[in-house]
């Protein structure tokens, strides 16, 4: 499988057209091994372009290769099916099989794979997802969070070369949506998976992405790092960002307690207390802080409730419109999210000494993958 020893720098080339009656998608790209965003508001052609590289949608001309392999040329008359291009599609509504139990979703595109082609055990990316105890259980008894979990399995069992994700926390709360994303990320480190992941959300994008292309009417609008593409787009339009970014974290437990008490999780060189459950002293976690649940103060606060209070350094502020997103470096990089009369009044620009404040019950800790 692509991902065992030297990765070329692009993975993934396409030009393509797509006309259809009343829209026109024109885009091209080279995406590399790492995670791609897709962004844009709706309409701008982003599902359009997913289902071009899966199959689902044929474009009228150019082409479309994968590691090499042509998946789609115009010129060449080439149009693999989609079972051939060994692409895994992850949808915004988990799609599984409702009468089927979680054990018998995930095993259904593993054994629709040939045997020399398996790369990925379905054990194996249960206990990386943290769904090993839901196997028995079917879709209608799982929460959100869960069903996209099983939904990712159930498509990585089938050993794709390309994961391909069309908005799959669109439906889920800030926390359920902060431990998705955790797991991708945890996904594409331990897997090697390269990712091609579909947005509307600058938060998203910030919180998830290597590199951004930028969609708007069926045009790209741009192909870059996701800070300096964010600096181009207004978040003026509410529908150019329906969430919040949420911070990703690999942290590692320093300090727990049997009896429920809040513990603490080291990452990079902050200290945070949060619930770390049963987990014990040294496992590997990762933490999900939302960047509206981080509050910025530039002067040492006492007598609040809130466990965690850090010291840092403005790094960076993002944004236009209405909001700004505001990286601070407090031992680790977290960015928070305030209005831009905040980042006037409070005078936040890159080098200015800040406090972040969190609540420890603002924190999702999840299990890392251990091994």
């Amino acid at each position: 499988m692509p991902g065992q020893g030297k990765r070329p720098e692009s993975i993934l080339d396409f030009e393509i057209a797509v006309e259809r009656s009343g829209f026109s998608l024109q885009a091209s790209g080279a995406f590399g091994p790492g995670i791609t965003a897709v962004f844009g508001p709706s309409g701008a052609g982003k599902t359009t372009l997913l289902g071009a590289i899966a199959g689902s949608v044929s474009p009228s001309s150019g082409r479309i290769s994968l590691f090499g392999r042509t998946l789609f040329s115009s010129d060449q008359k080439t149009n693999l099916p989609p079972e051939r291009r060994r692409v895994g599609f992850v949808y915004q509504d988990a799609a599984l099989f409702p009468h089927m139990t979680v054990e018998k979703n995930i095993a259904y595109g593993h054994r629709l794979t040939s045997k020399q082609r398996r790369r990925l055990i379905p054990s194996e990316l249960c206990d990386l997802l943290g769904i090993s105890n839901l196997l028995q259980r079917r879709p209608a008894d799982l929460s959100g969070g869960e069903k996209q979990r099983v939904a990712l399995a159930r498509t990585l069992a089938a050993s794709p070369e390309l994961l391909l994700l069309d908005e799959p926390t669109s439906s889920l709360d800030v926390r359920l949506r902060g431990i998705v994303m955790g797991y991708l990320k945890l996904v594409h480190r331990e897997l090697a998976m390269p990712m091609v992941y579909v947005s509307h959300s600058i938060s998203e994008v910030l919180a998830i992405a290597d590199s951004v292309l930028m969609l708007d009417h069926g045009k790209v609008q741009g192909f870059d790092n996701p800070r300096r593409l964010l600096n181009r787009i207004s978040t003026a339009d509410e529908d150019a960002d329906a969430g919040t970014v949420d911070n990703i974290l690999d942290g590692q437990v320093i300090e727990s307690h049997s009896n429920g008490a809040p513990g603490k999780v080291s990452v990079g060189d902050a200290r945070l207390v949060a619930s770390t459950g049963q987990r014990q002293f040294g496992e590997k976690v990762v933490l999900a802080i939302g960047s509206r649940e981080i509050i910025i103060a530039t002067e040492q606060l006492s007598g609040i409730s809130a466990r965690n209070i850090l010291q840092g350094n403005v790094v960076a502020v993002d944004g236009t419109g209405q909001q700004r997103t505001v990286t601070v470096d407090c031992g680790t990089n977290l960015m928070a999210e305030v209005t831009v009369a905040a980042v006037d009044e409070l005078g936040l620009e890159p080098g200015k000494d800040v406090y972040l404040v969190i609540k420890s019950s603002s924190i999702a800790v999840m299990d890392a993958f251990q091994g």
